[in-house]
């Protein structure tokens, strides 16, 4: 690691690009799904257990790594046992893999700002979208026909993001932030005002909000809450733990975590809100149920949406521009966040500037994202990796971290406690400690478990087993090999 370290200009800048990276596409339209199939008003109760019983002790715990070293996840790692080295490029390694799909439906997002003009996708949004748009393959198996318009946005969204690292920590990562999560944040709040004023709005909330206590004795419910929190505060891949290492030697790291920890919380609440009081409406043109017009993921932005926008009439386009613009912005802060950690990584292990790093880094992952995403196989392959790294991926990254300094090395957990407190006004104590030996372990390998078990017996989807060997486990294998060759490599110094 050089003495010319690069540093966040105030914490302020710290927590600002900490919340671009929390509040991603996953937020928009990933949360209020997830909370609608888990009970609903009642899947908060979880939700806010697993925010302040995982999601925050994690968080805590990757900024304590980070800070205390001053070096990005391998270098990190390694600080604290030489052999969690491997751990940190492991969450190298999934950082790339997931800036390869992410940047894919980035550019989704980024072209439907332009289609929201006169509602390119006329009377039928489902077909315009897999047919027309991504023009996906029939085939079940290997089929990689270029698709012209896909590749050029796709050209477009890589030039923008290497632009932001070329900038650097301050001139580049903390001044994008500043000024697209202000933009997000105002964009978001014009589309929710607008989404509550829309006829049958109330009805959207009701769904949205009722209470199914029932559901919180499934241990499912439970489950999703915790596995929502992992991925939605971007703990336990590097990124955080990265972050922190930008941050001064006397920073307030809980005060910190906990702004970054509700404001994200907060967002993804405000897009339940705006997100079902527009179902709402739709179902009340159709003349149906709320559940009738729901959908999950890729649906709900791409299909739901677009039908809702060409339903509104007057003010159609705007309101279309400001759900896309929303998406694009919340997912650009969130792609440079996830390609700052190899590139950081890198940075540490072999002394390369910053221009090297982005280059070699950045170009090559984006070269490759480019061949993949600007297929007629893009959507499939965005599913397949996805799930994968997601379910696998971030999860077995985040279960060692907490089992090496919870079980294994019990001096480690006191040594970042101290380290955290020296500096922090909220104090942790043994409640941290206990949420870290137990609770989150407990339901990572619970997660971990069930997801392995389904995917060994089932796999996933409907999709043909070639694709998930090569693009679902390759992506597992890709982090376990690289992880091990990374680890091996030779730094300056060593």
């Amino acid at each position: 690691m050089t003495d010319t370290r690069e540093h966040w200009s105030a914490r302020s800048g710290f927590i600002i690009a900490a919340i671009g990276s929390a509040v991603g596409l996953g937020n928009i339209w990933r949360f209020p799904y997830v909370a609608y199939e888990n009970g609903g008003g009642a899947f908060l109760i979880p939700y806010l257990v697993a925010l302040l019983t995982a999601g925050l002790p994690l968080l805590f715990l990757d900024y304590a790594v980070g800070h205390r070293s001053q070096g990005a996840a391998p270098a990190a790692y390694r600080k604290l046992i030489k052999r969690a080295e491997t751990l940190g490029w492991w969450q190298v390694c999934v950082c790339i893999i997931i800036g390869l799909y992410y940047a894919g439906v980035l550019t989704w997002a980024g072209s439907y700002i332009y289609f929201s003009f006169g509602q390119a996708w006329g009377n039928d949004p489902e077909s315009f979208f897999f047919n027309n748009y991504l023009m996906t393959s029939s085939s079940q198996t290997f089929d990689f026909t270029f698709v012209g318009h896909l590749f050029w946005p796709l050209v477009g969204i890589w030039t923008l993001v290497l632009i932001i690292l070329y900038g650097g920590v301050k001139k580049g990562v903390e001044l994008s932030n500043r000024i697209f999560m202000p933009l997000l944040v105002v964009l978001f709040t014009i589309l929710v005002i607008q989404a509550l004023r829309l006829p049958g709005a109330v009805d959207g909330l009701n769904a949205f909000f009722t209470p199914n206590w029932t559901a919180m004795m499934n241990y499912k419910v439970w489950l999703a809450a915790y596995g929502h929190i992992f991925f939605s505060l971007s703990v336990g891949f590097g990124i955080m733990v990265t972050y922190a290492s930008y941050l001064k030697p006397k920073t307030n790291l809980t005060g910190s975590g906990l702004v970054v920890g509700f404001a994200n919380s907060s967002f993804e609440i405000l897009a339940g809100i705006g997100v079902f009081a527009a179902l709402g409406f739709m179902a009340h043109t159709a003349g149906s149920s709320v559940q009738d017009v729901v959908s999950g993921g890729i649906g709900l932005a791409f299909i739901a949406f677009p039908k809702l926008i060409s339903s509104l009439g007057a003010g159609a386009d705007l309101f279309g521009i400001l759900f896309f613009t929303s998406l694009f912005f919340a997912g650009i802060t969130s792609l440079v966040s996830i390609l700052e950690v190899p590139i950081a990584a890198m940075q540490d292990k072999l002394q390369w500037s910053r221009v090297k790093a982005v280059t070699v880094i950045g170009a090559g992952t984006g070269l490759v994202s480019i061949a993949l995403f600007s297929t007629t196989n893009a959507i499939k392959l965005v599913d397949i990796i996805d799930h994968f790294i997601n379910n696998i991926g971030i999860i077995s990254g985040a279960l060692i971290s907490i089992i090496m300094v919870s079980w294994f090395k019990r001096s480690l957990m006191k040594t970042l406690e101290e380290h955290i407190n020296r500096v922090s006004t909220v104090h942790l104590g043994r409640l941290w400690e206990l949420t870290l030996t137990v609770v989150t372990p407990v339901v990572l390998l619970s997660t971990l478990g069930l997801t392995l078990s389904a995917l060994l017996q089932k796999g996933y989807g409907d999709y043909d087993l070639s694709l998930q060997l090569w693009f679902g486990w390759g992506s597992i294998l890709f982090c376990v090999f690289g992880s091990i060759l990374l680890t091996k490599l030779k730094g300056r110094g060593e």
